[in-house]
């Protein structure tokens, strides 16, 4: 299946000659040149590999990365033209993966986010795997079958997925989803859930009687 990677650099050039050496190795790339622009795709966008400038308009990379592994483990290399070794420690507290300094090289860099991939498939557990009615989610890799039918969520759609499963049998409200899901930090409206709860339903297809609405109090996970 084909990796889809998200690049982040402000810099017109090395965006396109990254991008087009990804390309070339078969990866599907998403450009963006700023911090919030990354956040909008990657929570729009299943991404397995994020390339991650630190110095960037909008949301720096730091930021960037710190709201990234609040929500997800997927791996993460840092790009950037500072080589000090608090920068880099930095990068590795936030949880970045890796740490490029410029100038680099395309080839490096491609053979370094290959290592990553294949380190983040890992050797899959039997904790690693959820089964409930048909639905069985690999965590490790993040991701999820329907009668052995691969969905394509969004990141914030497979947390939400996670969050209720994990929960099922319990009624949860809107407020109690927005701060698990989101973040307490989160200031977007209550509807957000229900936006994504639609979407949700939609890929579940025949199976999205397993998310009830329970009215004037949230949701709840119940397979039949």
């Amino acid at each position: 299946m084909q990796k889809n990677v998200l690049l982040v650099e402000d810099e017109d050039r090395i965006r396109e000659i990254v991008s087009d050496y990804f390309k070339f190795e078969g990866f599907n790339i998403y450009e963006v040149e700023n911090g919030r622009d990354a956040m909008v795709v990657f929570e729009e966008n299943k991404i397995d590999l994020i390339i991650l400038d630190i110095m960037i308009p909008k949301l720096d990379g730091w930021s960037v990365c710190k709201r990234i592994r609040n929500v997800s483990d997927v791996p993460i290399i840092m790009l950037t033209a500072r080589s000090e070794e608090d920068d880099k420690l930095m990068g590795f507290e936030l949880g970045a993966d890796d740490y490029v300094t410029k100038p680099f090289s395309p080839k490096v860099l491609v053979a370094r986010a290959k290592m990553l991939l294949k380190r983040a498939q890992g050797t899959v557990s039997e904790t690693s795997i959820l089964n409930i009615g048909c639905i069985e989610i690999n965590k490790l890799s993040r991701s999820v079958k329907i009668d052995s039918e691969i969905m394509d969520l969004a990141p914030k759609e497979y947390d939400l997925l996670i969050y209720m499963i994990e929960n099922k049998g319990i009624v949860l409200s809107r407020e109690n989803i927005l701060n698990k899901v989101w973040g307490y930090d989160y200031f977007g409206e209550l509807r957000t859930v229900d936006t994504h709860i639609k979407k949700l339903r939609k890929k579940l297809k025949d199976k999205s009687s397993y998310i009830r609405t329970i009215i004037r109090a949230g949701y709840i996970f119940e397979v039949d």
